[in-house]
């Protein structure tokens, strides 16, 4: 018999040995454990980047294209519904306009701001060492009050959107030119970032996500034609704000893969992605938006949820205060009004085009501007302006000229407060790590009592009473008072705002103290170089902090003013802590990298993303989204959920 032979015949006789095994435990009765079922993994496949739909979502603007567009699609971010019934109120959510800005102390508060900028202005030299003669509005209304328009030609050539074949709801420029008189309600669903919920019509969760899943739906299939029926061969990458409502972001995630059928996504924050677009490997990014102002220090990839800030002001909160100042030196254009959406979009044009951060320009100086409204002759004006147009932009570094009284002005990065389909989310980790440090901790003082002396010792730490130091830091004691203050705060917000020596405090304390400290720090109003030197010094080590200052990234349509970089770099270095001004070697402020628009640079970045290996395993499919639910956001979501 050969050496083979001898092999396979022993291989036989030890099957027969492990079959009569197996029949004589079945006899026994001995129960063998079951192997769990196989779940099979999901195939790496190689991702067209051309079947990868980026959305971002802003306030007043909506960008979205293939991952393998050069540009993408750039839409106002609103819809006009028609009404259900005929005699309906008519509903339009406003523009220019906001809560808190006829309360009797705005116009004063608008006064003192407009004071400090003054200051500032006169304070600072020109180029050339000589202080700046401030302009009185005085000059400029005189001559302004005298002029009349010129008529250009009787007809602007500009029309309503037509409406005769009563479309159930318009999209973008369509509904900002739908006219008043038509029935037709229009609708902004986002606001300074978030989901625009509110008591008026249209403001339930369910509405706002219904008009989202509309405008989407209509630009992806007029826009980048692509056939709702194709999405589920398409993938989708969508940008949130760095500080996010998880209940709104969970619904939206629900609407893309269920609703308009996408086959998976992968969701990330809009700072992060801007760190991709620019090419910067870390950077304190300052996204200066329509209506609101979000910062955020991203190192490697990771937003530091600590340096995270958003300031409820932007680009529409000059644009109003602009028209302020024009009104003040009799502004020709006497029919203009905020509530008049076409006027509002004259009044952007305006701002974009005649406002600057360059201190070197001054005196009086003569403009025109055209209108071209429907159904009306298209006019020229002229108009003179002097400090108007460096005082506006300047309400960014201070915030007081906007005249916003009585609203939360500041908003930093909160612990989730739970959902029913997530058990196992930072509360169950918290809680359970408090446990584990409870017995450890019991279990020493065992130790303590049972050795020589121990008694007394063990004694002395009885009376002490719990300290805040010897908390976990995000866990507490058995009453939850320490975990409470972590979980509701977030753990180094407050710690930012208060001294290190103040922490030692009883958990309720600390918890009244904190909670007091962060609520007056959110009625203020920051800004956007204090703003970021805030965001800056919550970083944890020097070393971030050094990194952060040589690389600050302005994003966002909000700062795109003539000079606006070197007035950014001049405040910033001017308040910088002095320590720092020894340690970094240079502070470098980025408005344009790589030449690009500041506006896209966050919707490249998603567009880089979907392009990445490493994005392979962050995408959430369809079918995990419909078992796990929005678990599957803390599993896969490259930031802390």
């Amino acid at each position: 018999m050969t050496q083979a032979e001898k092999e396979q015949e022993n291989g036989k006789e030890k099957e027969k040995e492990r079959e009569k095994e197996k029949d004589k435990e079945q006899q026994r009765g001995v129960k063998r454990p079951i192997a769990p079922p196989a779940i099979p993994e999901p195939l790496q496949e190689q991702i067209q980047s051309n079947f990868i739909v980026v959305i971002h979502p802003g306030s007043r603007t909506l960008r979205i294209g293939r991952a393998t567009d050069t540009l993408p699609v750039t839409v106002p971010h609103v819809i006009a519904r028609r009404h259900k019934q005929s005699g309906q109120p008519r509903y339009e959510d406003p523009w220019l306009l906001r809560d808190g800005l006829n309360k009797p102390e705005s116009n004063e508060q608008r006064q003192n701001g407009l004071k400090m900028v003054d200051q500032a202005i006169w304070s600072k030299k020109m180029s050339n060492g000589v202080r700046r003669t401030p302009v009185s509005a005085e000059q400029a209304r005189s001559y302004n009050r005298q002029i009349r328009p010129a008529v250009l030609d009787s007809s602007s050539r500009v029309k309503w959107t037509n409406t005769a074949h009563h479309p159930l709801h318009l999209v973008g420029e369509e509904a900002l030119h739908v006219n008043p008189s038509d029935c037709y309600d229009l609708h902004w669903p986002v606001v300074r970032g978030q989901l625009n919920v509110h008591a008026g019509a249209g403001g339930s969760l369910t509405a706002v996500l219904t008009d989202l899943e509309t405008i989407w739906s209509h630009i992806i299939q007029k826009h980048l034609e692509i056939p709702l029926k194709d999405l589920k061969y398409y993938r989708c990458i969508l940008l949130v704000p760095d500080i996010y409502n998880r209940q709104h972001i969970k619904e939206v995630v629900n609407m893309l893969l269920l609703n308009m059928g996408f086959s998976a996504i992968i969701v990330h924050q809009e700072s992060v992605c801007a760190t991709f677009g620019s090419g910067l490997s870390s950077a304190c990014v300052v996204d200066v938006g329509d209506q609101k102002t979000s910062l955020c220090c991203v190192e490697d990839g990771v937003s530091h949820r600590n340096s995270r800030l958003c300031l409820a002001y932007g680009g529409s909160d000059v644009t109003r205060s602009f028209f302020w100042l024009l009104q003040r030196a009799g502004f020709p254009y006497r029919e203009c009004q905020l509530s008049n959406r076409l006027d509002c979009q004259l009044l952007q044009h305006l701002k974009e085009t005649f406002c600057h951060l360059d201190q070197d320009i001054s005196g009086l100086q003569d403009h025109e501007f055209r209108t071209r409204f429907p159904e009306a002759p298209a006019l020229l004006y002229q108009v003179r302006l002097g400090d108007e147009k460096l005082q506006a932009p300047m309400g960014l570094f201070y915030p007081t000229t906007f005249g916003i009284v009585g609203q939360k002005m500041t908003s930093l990065q909160y612990r989730s407060q739970g959902d029913s389909e997530d058990p196992h989310d930072e509360h169950y980790l918290l809680g359970t790590q408090s446990k584990q440090d409870q017995s450890s901790k019991s279990a020493a003082d065992r130790k303590a009592l049972s050795r020589p002396g121990g008694g007394l010792e063990g004694e002395m730490s009885g009376q002490g009473g719990i300290d805040s130091s010897d908390l976990p830091r995000g866990g507490g004691s058995g009453s939850g008072g320490g975990s409470q203050v972590e979980m509701e705060l977030g753990q180094a917000q407050g710690e930012c705002l208060m001294g290190a020596g103040e922490m030692d405090e009883p958990p309720s304390a600390l918890l009244s103290r904190k909670t007091a400290i962060m609520s007056q720090f959110e009625s203020k109003a920051l800004g956007l170089d204090k703003a970021i030197l805030h965001s800056i010094d919550c970083c944890a080590s020097d070393e971030t902090k050094r990194k952060m200052y040589s690389s600050i990234l302005v994003v966002g349509g909000g700062l795109m003013f003539h000079s606006a970089q070197e007035f950014l770099l001049h405040r910033i270095i001017n308040k910088m802590p002095p320590s720092f001004r020894r340690l970094v070697d240079n502070v470098e402020v980025i408005t344009r990298p790589k030449d690009m628009d500041p506006r896209l640079i966050s919707w490249k970045g998603g567009a880089v993303l979907a392009c990445l290996d490493t994005t392979q395993e962050m995408w959430i499919h369809q079918r995990e989204w419909q078992r796990f639910g929005v678990r599957m956001l803390r599993e896969r979501a490259a930031f802390v959920w």
